[in-house]
């Protein structure tokens, strides 16, 4: 008579650990390098948009398109609130962009679509606003990364303060109470734009060092039995 022989007990998901342990690393090193991912991140959306103007410049009408389509979903895209490239002028308004062939007496919705042409030159595919807060963003990150362990947080208040200059000249703009000019739009991007990399970026770095002390404190034991 046979006897049964003992079933031997399961070994360990092999796969599993391994996808755990790439998991784990992975976590790890956006945590240790997040602030280059953020900053790569923000350089390559401010930087794109100025391709388009340079595709159109050279003949690539199709990708550049492609561009322009993308951020028309991020931004409003008006021509005289735009910089124009390898025109007569970088910040043309509505009579010269009129003159230059886009047509009169468009509405909003029809004046975002014009890109431009060989005489007024070619639109950034971000506004002038956008550019400023983008940019202030991604220089804001590069210097965080200098000064990441003595700065301490925007407080609440402060940052609220910093916001009112870009709302009033947003908003007294869009209910047409006065227009406003390409260098109020950046400055007040730019300081919310500064404002908001002060905010958020402290407490970022404060999470992304616990996950580093957690990971390394749970990975100590195996790596000292």
């Amino acid at each position: 008579m046979t006897q049964n022989k003992p079933t031997q007990a399961n070994p360990p998901n092999a796969s599993e650990s391994n996808i755990a342990r790439i998991a784990n690393r992975l976590v790890l090193g956006i945590a240790r390098h997040w602030l280059a991912l953020f900053n790569l991140a923000w350089g390559t959306y401010v930087l794109l948009p100025f391709v388009a103007p340079l595709l159109m410049f050279l003949g690539q009408e199709m990708p550049a398109r492609v561009i322009y389509t993308v951020y028309s979903f991020m931004c409003h895209q008006l021509p005289d609130h735009s910089y124009f490239l390898f025109g007569n002028s970088l910040t043309p308004l509505k009579p010269a962009l009129e003159a230059a062939g886009m047509p009169v007496g468009l509405n909003l919705l029809q004046e975002r679509q014009f890109i431009g042409n060989p005489e007024i030159g070619y639109k950034v595919a971000i506004c002038q606003r956008d550019i400023a807060i983008y940019g202030a963003v991604l220089l804001a990150g590069l210097l965080f990364g200098v000064v990441r362990r003595r700065l301490n947080a925007l407080t609440l208040w402060l940052y609220t303060l910093l916001l009112l200059p870009m709302a009033l000249d947003g908003g007294t703009q869009l209910f047409g109470l006065r227009e406003s000019n390409w260098l109020l739009r950046s400055l007040t991007g730019a300081i919310f734009g500064v404002a908001s990399i002060w905010l958020a970026y402290p407490y970022i770095e404060d999470a992304m060092q616990e996950v580093i002390e957690g990971e390394t404190q749970r990975q100590q034991p195996a790596s000292t039995a």
